[in-house]
């Protein structure tokens, strides 16, 4: 047997669709929230392309970023 997860690069970002998951809201929420974010990071790639950074969106989520409330 191969160990595939070897080759496999950890992701540190996720996508609208999973962090929309993770909340529990529809996708355009996500992307109102992340319009107005400062309290996770966000990176844009072109007009229709965006990433939520996943340690920032994990502190926040779990209350341990300094700008939760």
């Amino acid at each position: 047997m191969s160990n595939d997860t070897k080759n496999t690069p950890v992701r540190s970002t996720y996508t609208v669709e999973e962090a929309a998951i993770i909340l529990g809201v529809s996708v355009r929420k996500v992307y109102t929230l992340c319009d107005d974010a400062t309290f996770f990071k966000t990176i844009k790639m072109g007009k229709r392309c965006l990433r939520i950074h996943k340690e920032s969106f994990d502190a926040w989520f779990n209350g341990e970023s300094e700008n939760s409330n």
